[in-house]
């Protein structure tokens, strides 16, 4: 019986979402190109690829900016619908989110000052204080590594002024948002590394199923109509 109870109760749960007008979607505006502040809005990549699936499903997309860390307890607690926030797929997380099929393929790299030549691969970080964003892969991947003085911050601009400031000697961040912040930073360079191939997925909550299979429609017909393409030449030039 409660068996049955729990079942009725996600079909519910993801027939209101996909009754409601408005869908909010967490994400987390210090990550660019993907989503950052401009102007006091938030803009990026994934904002506009959002933004063309909710005209696609028909809903309202309204963005609400969380701490990184924070967006699967808002999920949980029913505070969003959505997640788009360059989140990795990872087996920890599919235990309590449903993934949308992925969007974008990307790695990790460290960032060191440009005068740095000790560090040059992810063994060379033994005895180092490494930043990291807390929550985002690298925070994982460094947790792996015996040796390593890890040091949490709660963004990447946090963890950027860090390094800048000499406060730590490298930081671990996706390639992308890497770059970015790089060209922005003189005195950083990047340090390409060994490491799996991450993919980005929207997430809903755990087993609504109803939604993620109409974003993932709306995905395969973005790309099939190339607007996904104009976004990322948009967003990536």
């Amino acid at each position: 019986m409660k068996k049955i109870l729990g079942i009725l109760l996600f079909i519910l749960m993801g027939a209101i979402v996909l009754s409601k007008e408005v869908l909010y979607v967490g994400t987390n505006a210090e990550f660019a190109p993907f989503e950052y502040m401009e102007n006091g809005e938030i803009i990026g990549f994934d904002i506009d690829l959002i933004n063309k699936i909710g005209e696609k499903i028909g809903k309202e997309i309204k963005i609400k900016n969380i701490a990184f860390d924070g967006l699967l307890p808002a999920l949980q607690t029913n505070k969003i619908d959505l997640i788009i926030a360059g989140m990795t797929v990872t087996k920890e997380r599919e235990k309590f989110v449903n993934f949308s099929n992925d969007y974008f393929v990307a790695n990790q790299v460290i960032i060191v000052p440009e005068n740095e030549g000790t560090i040059i691969n992810m063994d060379s970080l033994k005895n180092k204080k490494v930043g990291v964003v807390l929550g985002y892969t690298g925070d994982l991947i460094i947790s792996k590594i015996q040796g390593v003085n890890k040091v949490q911050y709660n963004s990447a601009p946090s963890s950027i002024m860090a390094l800048k400031g000499g406060n730590i000697d490298a930081m671990i961040l996706d390639s992308v948002p890497a770059q970015s912040y790089v060209a922005k930073n003189k005195g950083l360079k990047i340090i390409e590394i060994d490491s799996e191939v991450e993919k980005y997925a929207i997430a809903a909550e755990k087993n609504n199923e109803n939604l993620i299979k109409k974003v993932n429609k709306a995905l395969e017909e973005i790309k099939a109509e190339g607007i996904y393409d104009e976004l990322i030449i948009k967003h990536f030039n």
